[in-house]
Parts: C-alpha cells; structure tokens; sequence
C-alpha cells in the first residue's frame, strides 16, 4: 500500500495506481498534514495580512485586496476564468495520472487545501470519474493552469468527464455516483491549478513507453543483424569497459546475449568481411545515449512527482511563500533531451531496415526473390523515412521559446506541456518505425534456412509470424504493418534476456 504525500513514488507506482486506485491512501500522518496546512490558511485569511492567492488576486491583479467574505467566489472565479484549453482531449489514462500525481503532491502539507477537496479527487479517480483535458493552452509557466483548471472543474460540478469511453457532462456523472459539487474556500482554487502535473502526466506515460522501447530497439538490432549476417564483434566487453558510459555498456551486453551461439553468424565467420556499416556496429552507442536520456527523464520526473509545485507555499500560520516551484523548464528541458533520444533510436532503425533491402550477402533485392513483377518491401521503407523525418521536426526544443503571458508578470514560461506531448508524438512514431524494421528482419531471416538464429530470436520469430505470413508476392503489406504495430503496443515481443 502506498501513502499520499509520505511514500516516494516512482513512476511505475503511479502506473500502478491508475490501474488498481485502491493501492494508495491517505493513512493518518498524510491526513495531518493537509489539516495543518488547511489550518495556517484560514488563520491567514481572518487576520490582516496580504498574502498572495489568499486574500489578492491573481497574476497582475496580486495587488487587489480580496475580503474575506469573497474568498470563495474567487477561487470558484479562478478555476471558471482558467479553463480555456483547446484542442482534442488528452487520453483518459493521462487525465488519471494527473490526478495522482497532483493528490500526491497536494498531500505533502504545503498548499492549505482542505482534506475533504482532496478526498473527493481521491474518490473520483477510484470511480474513474475522471476529467476531460484538452491537450493545448498551456505554457508551462505558473505550472499547468488551463489543463489544471479544466481538471478540476468537476469538482464544482462543471465540465465534462469519462464515462467509460464515452464523454459526459460532469453534472450526470455525479449524479450518478450521488454525489455533490463542492464549494472551494481561500487558496483552494489556486492550489489545484498551480502545478506542473499535465507536463509530469506526459512524461510519466512516454517514460512508460520508453523504457519497453529501448528495450525493443535492441531486438530489432539483434533481428536486423542476424538477417544481414552482421558481426557481434563491436559488443564486446573489452570495447565498451575503455569508454565506460552506462546506457552502451548495457546495450553491448544485451546484444551479445540476443546474438550468443548463432549457427547463422557462426556461418559466415570467415567471409573476408572487414565491418559492419555503423548503424548495426554502432547499436551500443546509439542506443546507449538514448538509454542515458531515459534515465535523465526518469531522475527528474521522479524528483517532479515527489515535489510541491504550486503557489503560495504555506511554512506557517507566520509564513506562505511566493515563488516559483511551478515553473515547467526542470522537466520541459530533460523532454526535450528525451524525445531527441526517441528519434534516434527511428533514425537508426530505419537506417538498418535500408540495408536489408540492398540486395546484399545472400538477401534478394527488397527482400523478395521475384521483384520486378513485385516490389516487395521498397515503399515500407518510405514509411520509415517519413516518420523518422516527421520525428525530426518534432525535436525542435520547445523550451527554448519563452512567450511572456499575464501582463508581463510571467515573463518567461517554459513551454513544457508542448515538450511533454511532442514527446509521446515521436514515441508513438517510433513504434511503427520499429515495426517496420521487425517486419523486414524477419523475412530477411527467411533467406538465411535452414541456419537457426539465437533462441531469443528464434522465439520472437515465431511471435511475429503467428500473426505475420512470409511475403511471397505483392499483398497488403501496409495491414501488416498494423499488426506488427500493434503487437508493439500491446508488448507481445520478448525484449527481456
């Protein structure tokens, strides 16, 4: 069982608590934690002081002096005024990790939220009633507050939810589930919409399809080389202990575990072939780099998820601090690193899937013996060539624009919520790109019988043509291709060894 606002999360615990919510709970010192917080609030809001978000305005209304009497109306205001996202929805799944990841953060004591506000967004992902988000809007700045705002509008009763696949006003779902809109008090409405959680969302489910693509991207190397009858030479340990990074000393190793005791290298041993062509002798240090972004990402996503990010900070009933913990570009920057990593990881699959096509070392021109009549696997790697090249557009640094929003009081905005989804755009091109270079590995392999390739290669082999036919002649390759990809998305490929 995990406690919000006390247990460290990693990534995966949120995964895990969007699958089976129950798994996590406030226990009595989280509970204690939020009441205190709660507690300095309304002591602050009865005496004469000014404190930001509290009794003034917002942004570049921070001057105005709110009474006590409409402290409620403005935090209700706020939420209304921020919801202005645009754009189609964000997928449900990552509504639900927002949700998580803010009750945790808003759990740790420090934005003087009321218990019962976060016990009901406790509720509502535990009956998945969860929030429809439009994916743009935000800049990254005092955190995510268009699609923060448009998350918890449910809350008052507004907007609209998931229901299932289906979307619906929030007021049915509620009363479906007999239950009441609530009525935010001083700070609240500020405290739930200040916070980086739509940028963390995106990372934490791209960090998810990440880690089994790293993991794919070396099988479709090790399938690729085996078909080309390539050399496991360059993953040998001595190389890769002289120039020591992580991220390639781990792919060598997993390369000369899919590619031990192959009769098909073994065969070609002495050919009088000198090298490789990089993009198969160079798989460590490609993909290594890209395994040293994963891991950058995960430190400072795991960092983000364990933190307080709105605004004021509230130490005391003495002391709530203004500053800038919502602020996006710690994580808008290590997403951009990331999703450079994802389209390498393209740009070099698609590179191997060229070579199988060259009609070179025993393999038939475009991997089919009658080509001519049929042009077999020439236009797939058009596919790949597009999609890598889309990829790269999407790289450019979206934390390196900064566009001054709220009258100049927020003068430089991280841009990170454009980072975080440009991110899961390249992943999602990534799985068709290794799709592709899987497909034409396996029949590259076709032309290598009856030698046998390694056991894990042999077992994924049969994996793909369970669903996947040899091509022996022209057919509708591109439904092939759908199919490998959607084996990709539901990990029905042994990448683990």
């Amino acid at each position: 069982m995990l406690i919000y606002g006390v247990d460290h999360f990693t990534f995966q615990d949120v995964l895990e608590i969007i699958k089976h919510p129950k798994k996590a709970k406030l226990d009595k010192k989280s509970k204690q934690q939020i009441i205190n917080s709660y507690q300095n609030v309304q002591r602050i809001v009865k005496s004469d002081k000014t404190v930001y978000g509290i009794n003034t305005g917002f942004g570049p209304l921070c001057e105005t002096k709110i009474s006590e009497e409409e402290t409620a109306k403005l935090q209700e205001n706020l939420i209304i005024s921020h919801s202005v996202g645009v754009g189609k929805p964000i997928a449900k799944e990552i509504s639900k990790i927002m949700m998580v990841s803010k009750i945790h953060a808003l759990s740790k004591g420090f934005s003087g939220i009321s218990l019962q506000v976060v016990e009901r967004l406790i509720l509502m992902v535990e009956k998945d009633i969860i929030p429809v988000v439009p994916e743009q809007g935000s800049v990254g700045a005092s955190g995510d507050l268009a699609p923060l705002a448009h998350m918890v509008l449910p809350l008052l009763g507004l907007g609209k939810v998931w229901d299932g696949d289906a979307i619906v006003e929030t007021s049915t779902a509620l009363q479906k589930h007999h239950l009441e809109p609530l009525q935010l008090q001083a700070k609240e409405g500020l405290a739930l919409i200040n916070g980086t959680q739509f940028i963390l969302a995106h990372a934490i489910k791209g960090l998810e399809k990440f880690e089994y693509l790293l993991n794919l991207a070396d099988l479709a190397a090790a399938f690729s080389i085996e078909a080309y009858q390539g050399s496991a030479s360059p993953f040998k340990k001595e190389l890769h202990e002289i120039r020591p990074y992580k991220g390639s000393k781990l792919v060598a190793k997993r390369m000369l575990k899919f590619l031990k005791n192959s009769e098909n290298l073994e065969y070609h041993e002495n050919c009088g072939r000198v090298q490789d062509p990089y993009s198969m002798r160079c798989v460590p240090q490609v993909h290594g780099a890209s395994r040293n972004a994963f891991e950058h990402l995960k430190e400072m996503a795991e960092t983000e998820l364990n933190s307080v990010t709105d605004n004021p900070i509230v130490i005391s009933d003495e002391e709530a601090i203004s500053g800038g913990n919502f602020h996006g570009q710690l994580m808008a920057m290590p997403l951009d690193y990331a999703t450079l990593a994802v389209a390498e990881l393209g740009n070099i699959s698609d590179r191997r899937s060229y070579l199988l096509l060259e009609g070179k070392y025993g393999l038939p021109k475009l991997l089919i013996e009658s080509s001519g009549l049929n042009s077999g696997f020439m236009i797939p790697q058009y596919t790949t060539a597009a999609l890598v090249t889309e990829n790269k557009t999407l790289c450019f640094p979206a934390s390196a624009d900064s566009v001054p929003t709220s009258l100049g009081q927020e003068d430089h905005v991280s841009m990170g919520s454009i980072s975080g989804r440009k991110f899961n755009q390249v992943l999602g091109n990534l799985e068709n790109i290794l799709a592709i270079e899987l497909m034409f590995a396996a029949q590259g392999l076709e032309f290598r019988r009856p030698l046998k390739s390694t056991r894990i290669i042999e077992e994924n082999y049969q994996i793909l043509r369970a669903k996947v036919k040899k091509l022996e002649d022209d057919r509708l390759i591109g439904e092939d291709i759908l199919t490998i990809a959607d084996m990709v998305r539901n990990r029905e490929f042994k990448v683990e060894i």
